[in-house]
């Protein structure tokens, strides 16, 4: 069965940088959509991005469109968000989910998504 592992999450000062990773398994890495989510506190979860595997279409929410980089190791079945100019408000619980789409056009960061992960902290004071 699919499963989908976070990690490289931690605490950093405003204006630093991290990568998360999201070591997947369980599926072939084609026809998928991977999105990474946060959820702080209080707010509601939201889709920050989002790449389909076949092709590498990116798509981005408008937050952190220009400071967040989302890619893919095929070669490791492994998704990655990379974080740069981290701001306090982007402090929340990152989830990597995964999801089944026909086509890079149907695979958005808001999207329904049928597996999680357990999520990684990032915290920016």
């Amino acid at each position: 069965h699919v499963q989908l592992v976070e990690s490289g999450g931690g605490s950093v000062q405003a204006g630093g940088s991290l990568r998360l990773s999201c070591a997947t398994s369980g599926f072939s890495f084609g026809y998928w959509c991977m999105g990474w989510f946060r959820q702080a506190p209080g707010r509601e979860r939201e889709g920050v991005a989002a790449i389909y595997t076949t092709g590498g279409y990116t798509y981005y929410a408008d937050s952190v469109k220009g400071r967040f980089t989302i890619s893919q190791d095929n070669a490791k079945n492994t998704v990655y968000l990379q974080m740069n100019s981290l701001k306090p408000e982007d402090t929340a619980l990152y989830y990597c989910a995964a999801a089944v789409v026909p086509v890079a056009g149907a695979c958005r960061p808001n999207m329904d998504y049928r597996d999680w992960g357990q999520g990684t902290q990032v915290t920016v004071s």
